[in-house]
């Protein structure tokens, strides 16, 4: 079977410890493309709890690892998340990749920055604990009904409070996306997948979404330098 050629892959939101987490999914879909890179952009864990880590999960931290290989030649990069905070030193050692704040490169005259996107969140900044509220609601939601997360998937989609959450990253992602003079910004965070254009400042701006969602979505950047939001049942 031929595989599919892009330059990088980027996941974030992944969530390894949640009910949720689609780490088989992650795996099936890595096999099936060669790349030259691949970012994890934040949240990789759910929270401090290594005792939730299934065996799958433990399985998609051996894939990472052993893509991270020099004899593999792949650039393996962790950007960290906000609900990685205190593991990825950790886990770096532990996976043999570095971890970054935010992460940049080049790719055919493109600048690319990539950052999870927590940074822009004030709510997130200032209000810690009622933020954890709701992600534990909101993922109770996600296990509750049927396995193509229905009911999850209408809240999300009607919530207004969402979609502001999801322009105020964009807008705070792009501001500091000029200022770093980059072309293409990218962010997690909301679990939102999305493209925006911001003419005016000469970016793209693209959010790759999440693993817990369903359908779950990642971003595919080829060496042309275009950039395509893909989705996975």
């Amino acid at each position: 079977m031929s595989l599919n050629k892009v330059d990088t892959i980027i996941i974030s939101d992944v969530h390894l410890g949640s009910e949720v987490a689609r780490p088989k999914q992650i795996v099936e879909m890595l096999s099936q493309y060669t790349f030259n890179r691949l970012i994890l952009l934040g949240d990789i864990f759910d929270n401090l709890n290594f005792a939730r880590l299934k065996k799958e999960h433990w399985g998609l931290l051996s894939v990472v690892r052993k893509l991270s290989n020099p004899k593999r030649n792949i650039e393996v990069v962790w950007v960290e998340g906000n609900h990685d905070e205190g593991l990825s030193e950790i886990m770096s050692h532990l996976i043999g990749i570095d971890v970054f704040k935010e992460y940049s490169w080049v790719l055919n005259s493109k600048k690319f920055l990539a950052i999870h996107g927590h940074q822009f969140d004030r709510f997130l900044n200032e209000n810690i604990v009622i933020s954890a509220v709701s992600s534990f609601i909101y993922d109770r939601i996600q296990r509750w009904g049927n396995e193509k997360q229905t009911v999850a998937r209408f809240l999300k989609s009607k919530s207004k409070g969402w979609l502001r959450l999801a322009k105020k990253i964009a807008d705070g992602a792009v501001e500091y996306g000029r200022h770093r003079k980059a072309d293409v910004v990218i962010c997690g965070h909301t679990h939102q997948a999305e493209k925006h254009s911001y003419p005016e400042k000469n970016i793209m701006y693209y959010n790759s979404g999440c693993w817990t969602d369903i359908p779950s979505s990642y971003l595919l950047i080829y060496e042309s330098g275009e950039v395509e939001i893909k989705f996975e049942e």
